[in-house]
């Protein structure tokens, strides 16, 4: 014979005040958690979604990224001529020769210097990025002194108004527009010229990566297998553009994921504690129903499920209220140094049907782990020493 649900229901209302105080605990960490892979998942998503699955990068081998890539002029020209390489509209290769460098420029929240990606172009980049949209202003011209900014950019740092000018490279850089990129990492990044970024960071037959879009996504193998078996591009590596960017967030996210899982498991031995205390309660002011429950003909084991029962309706009470405040989190965006690249970059909480499911499973443990004990106390009550119980 089982106990009905309803039992529950009521004594968790009876209890109200120790009710809603331990559910507090339990929401708080919840949200802690899901905050923690919310934040590492923004990270990863923001480079992910940078990358295209269509697009390789090539660099020069173990550079770890653009910042320390160099690939020379040579190598690229010979590379555009494979047949796997796309044709833009106009018959030439859907490539962009790149150069990447950081500069300093000075945030509008702290006043503190922070780096900025620079990312030199050729018009190609466009159409191999088609989420990278002028939202304001215009392109800038090719062979002269103007840039486009990312949206993260002209937020966060002074003077990255349109009309305004940077210094960097030893020349000054007129901003004509204002560009986004459906909150990738494109958006922490100043645009311009290739060529004439080549020529201000004296880097005129060194490029820092080539990107370019395959015909056909399976053709990559045999691009790779090109390069590799050509003695003259030993030096250089082809990856992925999308694999290239998850690499670029793995650091990042790995430590986040780490250091705030350490703290969300140290906070919920409280959370635990608090149930296992509330549940202990419940089975010290309950003894004379307990073992009312048992003469009536309710088994040890309908009593352990009960209050089992109790423990994980007020753990999925809290991770439902934990994941709800989480969720509005997805409001708020931050700014930090993008270890792999050296530069600012803004990222954004972000949550997802697998944060949810882990967070319900985390606050189950909880209530399993909190109200194990008590119920287990409970079921095994003397009927006899229970009823005495005054």
């Amino acid at each position: 014979m089982k106990i009905p649900f309803s039992y529950t229901f009521r004594s968790l209302w009876t209890r109200r005040l120790t009710t809603i105080m331990t559910i507090a605990g339990v929401a708080l960490v919840v949200f802690v958690f899901a905050a923690v892979l919310m934040l590492a998942y923004g990270v990863e998503k923001t480079m992910v979604d940078t990358g295209s699955e269509n697009n390789v990068i090539c660099l020069r081998k173990a550079s770890q990224g653009e910042l320390a890539s160099q690939v020379d002029r040579d190598a690229i020209n010979n590379i555009k001529t494979y047949p796997e390489i796309k044709l833009s509209n106009d018959g030439k290769p859907l490539a962009s020769n790149e150069l990447y460098t950081i500069i300093n420029l000075t945030k509008i929240e702290t006043n503190d210097m922070g780096n900025v990606a620079i990312r030199g172009v050729e018009p190609a980049a466009f159409e191999l990025r088609s989420h990278v949209n002028i939202i304001d202003g215009k392109m800038f011209g090719l062979g002269i002194n103007e840039i486009i900014i990312g949206a993260n950019i002209h937020k966060r740092f002074y003077g990255c108004n349109i009309g305004n000018e940077l210094a960097f490279g030893g020349e000054q850089w007129k901003i004509v527009g204002i560009f986004e990129a459906n909150g990738t990492g494109f958006e922490s990044e100043v645009w311009g010229d290739v060529n004439r970024f080549m020529t201000a960071f004296d880097r005129a037959n060194v490029f820092s990566a080539l990107t370019f879009a395959l015909n056909n996504i399976d053709d990559f193998s045999t691009v790779q297998k090109r390069v590799e078996e050509d003695p003259r591009f030993n030096y250089v590596e082809l990856k992925r553009e999308k694999v290239y960017y998850r690499e670029q967030s793995e650091i990042m996210a790995g430590f986040i994921r780490i250091l705030g899982t350490t703290i969300t498991i140290i906070f919920s031995f409280g959370a635990m504690i608090g149930a296992m205390i509330t549940m202990y309660s419940a089975v010290a002011n309950r003894t004379i129903e307990v073992g009312t429950l048992r003469a009536l003909g309710f088994r040890r084991k309908n009593i352990l499920s009960a209050f089992l029962f109790e423990s994980l309706t007020i753990a999925l009470l809290g991770a439902g209220i934990g994941i709800a405040l989480a969720s509005f989190l997805q409001f708020f965006s931050l700014s930090t140094i993008n270890w792999g690249t050296f530069s600012e970059f803004a990222f954004g909480f972000e949550l997802s049907s697998d944060i949810i499911i882990y967070s319900f499973i985390f606050s189950i443990v909880m209530g399993i782990v909190g109200g194990f004990f008590p119920a287990v106390r409970a079921a095994r009550l003397n009927i006899v020493n229970a009823l005495r119980a005054s």
